[in-house]
């Protein structure tokens, strides 16, 4: 089979993190507004083309003013920083449906390797639009200091207030393109 075009549905797809807060709890967030370019052959996944794009003033946290925070030089500095990217620079096929994606993952113009844990949920056929439809999840750790997202305050208690290592989630819808 050869390579397809497949368009990521961003109603059924969400790109998230969580990150310890005070030490003792996890804050969540999303990025409401991300594209990917994939191409692939389904039957053949490590010879894939993956490249996401992501708008860091879509940021999401059900908190407007650390929302705000987030998108400021303390931290992803959007006005010089207008989006966070990924390409796949390998993909290996590990067993069975679940795949290592490593690519580049750009921050704040600092460019680092990232492995995402993937899992091809398979594909299947959309019955409102008779679509072929794919799906993955995938996992990945950074240490946000790695992207010089380096803010912190000292809590009285101890400990600081936001967590260095951030967990990633990602869940993709992707449609055949027509």
């Amino acid at each position: 089979m050869s390579k397809t075009v497949l368009n990521v549905d961003i109603v059924h797809s969400e790109i998230g993190f969580s990150v310890k807060h005070m030490m003792i709890s996890k804050a969540k967030g999303r990025f409401n507004h991300f594209d990917a370019v994939i191409e692939a052959d389904v039957d053949n996944l490590a010879d894939s083309k993956i490249e996401v794009t992501i708008d860091p003033t879509s940021i999401d946290t059900k908190n407007e003013g650390r929302d705000n925070h987030l998108r400021s030089a303390d931290f992803f500095d959007v006005e010089n920083h207008p989006n966070v990217t990924f390409i796949a620079t390998d993909i290996k096929k590990k067993s069975g449906n679940n795949y290592d994606v490593t690519g580049d993952l750009t921050i704040r113009g600092i460019t680092k390797p990232v492995t995402v844990d993937v899992v091809f949920a398979g594909q299947s056929k959309d019955p409102m639009s008779g679509n072929t439809v794919a799906g993955f999840s995938g996992e990945a750790k950074i240490n946000r200091k790695d992207f010089e997202l380096t803010w912190n305050a000292a809590l009285e208690t101890g400990g600081v207030l936001v967590g260095d290592e951030v967990n990633i989630h990602i869940e993709i819808e992707a449609h055949k393109q027509a």
